[in-house]
């Protein structure tokens, strides 16, 4: 059985439309049920604190902005270097990939309170954590795309006299590019994420701040107005590594 492919009106309205459907739900079910206002407000409660209290929620906004976008660059920056040396050195790679490994395997709701002992309240350990996030599946998948090039490839570029350089620019870097930026996509939601717990456990601002402060004082309409601005800032964070990934495509020999 086959599908015809969705027309780009349907690809655009279709998702508008489920979402609005579950939002009309939501406004309904919740006073029919009798589910009061400061547990779960209603979509129309959250959207007039994100009008009235806009000024309060981006002033938090702003610093988990900050520290997720420079943990997403420290955390992806030293993932593709660790990945080039462990590609270049097997023995390295056999030394410290499973101590990586085992590293990775510690939630980072049990890392957080370490890091922020170790390096105080500041936005250091938030930047780390959500640093910590972003490392693990870029160092996996970069190491994998550079791994790609095959033994007649790596062979041909050496009769060519190609440089090792020549060779990583040219043959491992393109076949690791793919496979980096599904890295960078996910990494673009996950730091917001670790930024917010950095935030959990040792801040008095930033969106994570703003999550448990409302938590405790049964604020709802705020909470949810803070995790809505925290979902925005991912989606924005991975419509902006997607446009980068689209120019790179674009800017690629035998691309138009």
């Amino acid at each position: 059985m086959t599908h015809r492919r969705l027309s780009l009106t349907e690809a655009i309205g279709l998702p508008v439309i489920g979402a609005l459907s579950l939002l009309f739900a939501w406004q309904w079910l919740v006073p029919a049920l009798g589910i009061p206002a400061y547990i779960v407000p209603t979509p129309l409660a959250i959207l007039r604190t994100l009008g009235t209290e806009w000024r309060f929620l981006l002033s938090n906004a702003i610093p988990t902005w900050g520290e997720a976008g420079l943990g997403f660059l420290l955390g992806n920056g030293l993932a593709v270097i660790m990945a080039i040396a462990f590609v270049y050195n097997p023995r390295l790679q056999a030394a410290y990939f499973p101590v990586v490994l085992l590293f990775n395997t510690i939630p980072v709701l049990a890392l957080a309170p370490i890091i922020i002992l170790i390096f105080g309240l500041g936005m250091l350990p938030k930047v780390i954590i959500a640093a910590l996030i972003c490392f693990f599946p870029t160092l996996v998948n970069t190491a994998r795309g550079l791994n790609l090039a095959t033994a007649s490839e790596l062979d041909l570029m050496h009769v060519l006299s190609a440089s090792g350089w020549e060779t990583f620019w040219r043959l491992r870097a393109p076949r690791s590019a793919p496979l980096l930026f599904a890295s960078l996509r996910i990494s673009a939601t996950t730091c917001v994420i670790g930024a917010i717990v950095g935030e959990w456990i040792g801040s008095n601002q930033g969106l994570g701040a703003v999550i448990i402060q409302s938590t405790f004082n049964y604020q709802a309409e705020r909470l949810f107005a803070a995790v809505v601005l925290a979902s925005f800032s991912g989606i924005v964070f991975f419509a902006a590594v997607a446009q980068i990934e689209r120019t790179f495509r674009r800017l690629q020999p035998g691309q138009s």
